[in-house]
């Protein structure tokens, strides 16, 4: 086995270890990322099929998180923001434009922001607050989407944390970056590159052993070792066990088992042209922008508009997302034309042969991601604070699940989480350089 020695080992490539890579090289500390897959990224997944960016992974911006819009300013890309028109299918008077009434799903979630006494999970404080059970499968379905959580389990003081901080950071605005999200993960790379920082792809990770001030981390043919380490894997894969850590850090295992690793079932169609566009009715219909239909599966559908786009993406997160997550691209792409057809009342012929292709990506079952994104369970509050903390300020966890300030799941979370670990690093009185030989 070669030895290859480092100042810093960032195990991960995601927007967290990028992010923590690129800030430690630019400071003249020798970095060395270890990526399992064959690509940067993590769970940033574009598909490029002729003019279209296809997104498997994250896709928006949420609102205007500074460290976010400064990487895309500096990095030269280009962004839109989503706009357009929100339809709703109702089983007895078909499609129409969402009515005010959809506002109301937010109402529990706003009363939120002032939650206090023991949290609870969000199923408990429905019952709590005497919501009418009719009132509850949309307020449900829109907790459990847009966290990829079980509602039985998800924290309510979490939910509060967060539209908190959405509101910081104009959260109900969306944004896409034009081209595609993996933009951002190829410039940091490029930067990384620029001051000598090292990426190896291909490389997964079978052991951390560790003591004060110096790491080994163990791979099929190579053993790294540095004086520290950023820990940037997925929650569900630190759950597993799958990397070893020796000797255990029991208080950051103890703090991820307080969170939970969600779960989401998303596909992109991709027709020969976007045959919405042809219909009547709504007459906003041409300039479809998110479609719920809350009695079909999957639940919610959008569009890139008002980018010009021939795909539609298919999503429902949290329980609900099992079955679909069970069929094969084949039984998916038939399911969604059997659900589009009904909510579009057209054939279902009709919809097939516009059909080109499907597209997606099985979260829960890739062995480097197990799971959507993060969320924080009932009485798990603390436990992303708990995770950012050094171990013996030799290993440091960073990643969208250690986020301190209420945006689990997001991009800019693990670009936060990352800039945290480097400062955490470089803050170190003791940090002496060392030089690389293998």
């Amino acid at each position: 086995m070669t030895e290859t020695a480092a100042e810093v080992l960032i195990i991960g490539a995601g927007m967290a270890g990028l992010t923590a890579a690129r800030r430690l090289s630019e400071s003249g500390v020798q970095v060395i990322v270890l990526e399992a897959q064959d690509h940067i990224g993590g769970r940033i997944l574009t598909q490029h099929i002729d003019d279209e960016a296809l997104e498997l992974g994250a896709e928006f911006i949420h609102g205007r998180p500074p460290e976010l819009w400064d990487l895309i300013e500096e990095a030269g890309l280009e962004t839109y923001e989503r706009g357009g028109a929100q339809i709703c299918f109702d089983e007895d008077s078909g499609l129409d434009a969402c009515s005010d009434e959809l506002s109301s799903l937010f109402n529990p979630l706003e009363k939120l922001e002032n939650f206090t006494g023991p949290d609870l999970t969000f199923a408990q404080y429905l019952d709590r607050e005497a919501i009418p059970a009719e009132d509850r499968a949309p307020t449900i379905g829109y907790v459990e989407g847009f966290n990829a959580a079980d509602h039985r389990e998800i924290s309510a003081a979490s939910l509060g944390v967060q539209q908190i901080a959405e509101s910081l950071i104009e959260g109900d605005r969306t944004y896409r970056l034009r081209g595609g999200y993996a933009q951002l993960p190829t410039y940091l790379t490029s930067r990384i590159a620029e001051y000598k920082g090292i990426i190896h792809l291909g490389k997964p990770v079978h052991e951390i052993r560790w003591s004060p001030d110096q790491v080994e981390v163990i791979t099929e043919n190579c053993i790294f070792t540095a004086p520290q380490a950023i820990i940037t894997i997925p929650l569900g894969v630190l759950q597993s066990g799958s990397i070893a850590i020796t000797p255990r850090p029991d208080a950051i295992l103890e703090a991820a088992s307080r969170l939970r690793m969600g779960q989401a079932c998303r596909f992109t169609l991709l027709f020969r042209e976007p045959f919405w566009k042809n219909l009547t009715h709504p007459p906003t219909i041409a300039d479809l922008s998110f479609l719920f239909s809350f009695t079909q599966m999957p639940p919610v559908w959008w569009t890139p508009h008002p980018e010009p786009s021939n795909t539609i993406t298919g999503w429902v997160g949290g329980p609900r997302s099992a079955k679909l997550a069970e069929l094969s691209p084949h039984e998916l792409a038939n399911q969604a034309c059997i659900s589009l057809a009904k909510i579009f009342s057209l054939e279902l012929a009709q919809i097939q042969s516009q059909l080109l292709s499907i597209h997606t990506h099985d979260w829960a079952n890739d062995p480097y991601s197990l799971g959507a994104y993060s969320y924080v369970a009932a009485g798990g509050l603390d436990a992303p604070l708990q995770m950012s903390e050094p171990v013996a300020n030799t290993l440091f966890f960073a990643g969208e699940h250690t986020d301190t300030t209420g945006h689990w799941s997001t991009v800019h979370a693990a670009i936060r989480s990352g800039l945290r670990a480097a400062a955490q690093i470089l803050d170190r009185p003791t940090h002496q350089p060392i030089h690389a030989s293998t």
